[in-house]
C-alpha cells in the first residue's frame, strides 16, 4: 500500500463504517405517545427563551407589568440603547477568549485522548481520574488564589488570564469526551497507515480528525458554551479591557428603574452566537454526542 493509498483509505473506509453504523443502529422510532411528550418536553424548554425575546421587543413599562401583556406594541428601543451603550468590545473580548481557549483545548485533548485510548499508556485509568479529579474542587474555592497569582504576575483585566483559565477549566472535559469518541476509531485504518510508515501528526489530522469530527465538533461546542457563559473569573478577574458578554448583562441589573426589557434584549443579543454555532454544528453534533455511548 503506498503512502497515498493509506492518507486515501480512511474515506472510503469511514463511508463504509458509517453506512454499517446507520443500518444496525437506526433511528428507533417512537409511538405517537412519546412524540407528543417529546414535543411537550421540548415546548416547555423553549418557552423561555421565547419569552425572553418577546420581552426584549417590548417597552420597560410593557415588560414590568403583572400579569405579563405579551401582546403590548412592539418596539427596537432596547436594541437602540443597547448598541448605544457599546457591546462590541465586550462580544469581541468573549468571542476572543472563547474560540482561542477552545482550539487550545482541541490541541491538548486529542494527543492526549489518543494516548489514552489508541494507544493506552500504563495505568490510563488512573490518568483519566487525574483528570476527572481536577474539577472535584468548587471553582469558587480557587478564585482567591487564582486573583492573587494574577494580580502579583500582572495580569489582571487581561483577556489571555480569561484564556488560560477557561483552557485548564475545559481540558478535563475534553479529554474525557475525546477519549470515548476517539475509541470508535476503527483499529484497522491505523494499522493500515502505520504500516505504510505514517507518522503521530500525519495519522492525528489525516485520519483520526476526520473519523472522529463529530466528536471534535460537539466537544469544542461544549467547550466554546462553558467559556462564552462564564461569569465569576470575569466578572473578579477584568475590569474594563477584557470584561466579557456575561460582565455587560450585569451593568443593565439596577436597585431602582425599570431594567427587565434592556436586559432580556442584551440576553437575547448575547445567546446568538451559541445559538448559531449549534444550528451550524448540529449534523455533526447529534452523532458526535452519541458515538460513544453505544458498544
Amino acid at each position: 500500500m503506498t503512502a497515498h493509498a493509506a492518507v486515501a483509505a480512511p474515506g472510503a473506509r469511514l463511508k463504509k463504517f458509517l453506512r454499517r453504523h446507520d443500518d444496525h443502529g437506526g433511528t428507533p422510532k417512537l409511538s405517537p405517545l412519546w412524540t407528543f411528550v417529546a414535543w411537550l418536553a421540548t415546548l416547555a424548554f423553549f418557552a423561555p427563551v421565547a419569552w425572553m425575546v418577546l420581552t426584549s421587543f417590548h417597552q420597560e413599562a410593557d415588560a414590568a407589568t403583572n400579569p405579563p401583556t405579551p401582546f403590548a406594541p412592539l418596539t427596537f428601543d432596547q436594541y437602540k440603547l443597547l448598541f448605544s451603550r457599546d457591546i462590541t468590545p465586550f462580544l469581541l473580548n468573549s468571542v476572543m477568549a472563547s474560540v482561542i481557549s477552545t482550539l487550545l483545548v482541541l490541541a491538548l485533548a486529542v494527543p492526549a485522548a489518543y494516548a489514552l485510548s489508541i494507544k493506552p499508556v500504563e495505568k490510563w485509568t488512573d490518568v483519566m481520574f487525574f483528570f476527572l479529579s481536577t474539577k472535584f474542587l468548587p471553582a469558587i474555592a480557587a478564585l482567591l488564589p487564582v486573583y492573587l497569582i494574577v494580580k502579583d504576575v500582572g495580569m489582571l483585566d487581561n483577556v489571555w488570564t480569561l484564556i488560560v483559565l477557561y483552557t485548564a477549566m475545559n481540558l478535563p472535559i475534553a479529554v474525557w469526551m475525546m477519549r470515548s469518541f476517539l475509541a470508535e476509531v476503527p483499529k484497522e485504518i491505523l494499522e493500515a497507515a502505520e504500516v505504510d510508515g505514517a507518522g503521530l501528526p500525519t495519522v492525528l489530522l489525516r485520519i483520526v480528525a476526520p473519523v472522529a469530527m463529530p466528536g471534535l465538533a460537539a466537544t469544542s461546542l461544549i467547550c466554546f458554551i462553558f467559556s462564552w457563559n462564564e461569569f465569576m473569573f470575569a466578572v473578579n478577574l477584568t475590569a474594563t479591557q477584557a470584561s466579557t458578554a456575561p460582565v455587560f448583562l450585569v451593568g443593565f441589573i439596577t436597585s431602582e428603574g425599570l431594567f427587565l426589557a434592556r436586559l432580556c434584549a442584551a440576553a437575547t443579543l448575547v445567546s446568538l452566537p451559541v445559538l448559531i454555532a449549534g444550528f451550524a454544528a448540529q449534523d455533526k453534533l447529534v452523532r458526535g454526542l452519541s458515538l460513544g455511548a453505544v458498544k
